[in-house]
């Protein structure tokens, strides 16, 4: 179709205002209080004094940026669970350097996440923590939830994480190499360095969405009279940008016990000589699966559904969207979060057992 004179109008707006003025994207964050802080470790508060209901705390991967859950105004998880008068907090690992290069899994299952989790139970009056988590950040939340049961949690969400990791694409052309060099390949130099630098990480990411990395340019050219497209794509541009290192041993341990022997896929991860099972979750979990996610395909995130034995639900979901595109992509808007408010509501309103 040949654009119309209002289509050349709204497109030449959208141009000015990406070259001349501040873009197109409302980048501002939801306003914050620091209600608790330690290594690898900020707690916020982003909602308002008048915010009711059970706190929600939102658990953010490694390697990316917390702002995952607040990417733009009018496309943010936080703006929209704030909207909903519920009581919102963001726990934020900060930035990774080479001093952080010891930190293993445990500096998160049983530090971070544990102190963050009863901090949040606090600010809110000692109420049990319903936890929303992205990817690894689902990972962690599991493990800390199965390891430490006296935690005040009440329910987990996950979202694109990952359980079997057989199931991923993208690592099946690397294992055969890795296998054969007993791992060295990826862990050596992330040894010598002192964990995964920020631009890997980057390079990572945008590689498992390759197609769509390579066609943007003719993606922003076809929707240059889109305003919503732009600004979405604008505030990604943000995200990518700032992703973050992983810490040496966190990686190796993520290489060995998820990757080469597919630790979660069984449901027990042995870290230190000692095992944790998910098994030990006795908590309600909502499982979410992008239908278009290359990094966690829903073949490897259905897997959590088969290894929550424990759980007294495990709720299954798939929608539209990349890695993550399902969590705070536009349709995320009438997918996605609809679904979190309702696993949300329905577990405020069960009283908890004990």
């Amino acid at each position: 179709m040949l654009p119309t004179p209002a289509n050349l109008a709204a497109a030449a707006t959208n141009v000015a205002a990406k070259v001349f003025g501040a873009g197109l994207a409302d980048l501002r964050p939801m306003p914050r209080v620091l209600i608790d802080q330690g290594p690898s470790r900020s707690v916020y508060r982003l909602s308002g004094p008048a915010a009711q209901g059970p706190p929600v705390l939102l658990v953010p991967p490694l390697a990316a940026p917390a702002l995952c859950f607040d990417l733009r105004r009018g496309c943010s998880l936080v703006e929209r669970l704030i909207r909903e008068n519920r009581r919102v907090y963001l726990v934020d690992y900060g930035t990774i350097s080479f001093a952080d290069r010891g930190l293993g899994i445990e500096h998160w299952i049983e530090d971070v996440l544990p102190k963050a989790i009863s901090a949040v139970g606090a600010d809110a009056g000692d109420a049990p923590v319903h936890l929303v988590a992205w990817c690894l950040g689902g990972i962690f939340s599991l493990l800390a939830t199965a390891d430490s049961p006296e935690l005040p949690v009440a329910s987990i969400t996950t979202i694109a994480t990952p359980i079997d990791f057989t199931a991923i694409p993208l690592v099946a052309p690397i294992r055969p190499l890795a296998d054969l060099t007993g791992g060295w390949i990826l862990t050596g130099a992330s040894r010598v360095l002192g964990g995964v630098p920020r631009p890997v990480v980057k390079w990572v990411y945008q590689l498992s969405g390759f197609d769509k990395y390579v066609t943007k340019p003719v993606a922003i050219l076809s929707h240059l009279d889109d305003r919503e497209f732009l600004a979405q794509i604008e505030a990604v541009d943000r995200f990518t940008g700032r992703m973050i290192a992983y810490p040496g041993r966190t990686f190796g341990q993520i290489y060995h016990r998820f990757f080469r022997a597919n630790d979660l896929a069984g449901g027990t991860v042995s870290l230190n000589e000692r095992a944790i099972s998910l098994a030990d979750v006795r908590v309600p979990v909502l499982v979410i699966a992008g239908l278009d996610d290359g990094i966690a395909p829903k073949r490897s995130v259905h897997r959590m559904v088969e290894v929550l034995h424990g759980a007294p639900e495990v709720r299954y979901a798939e929608f539209p969207g990349g890695h993550l595109g399902v969590l705070t992509g536009r349709r995320a808007r009438d997918t996605t979060w609809p679904e979190i408010g309702r696993f949300l509501d329905e577990q405020a309103a069960v009283p908890l057992a004990g």
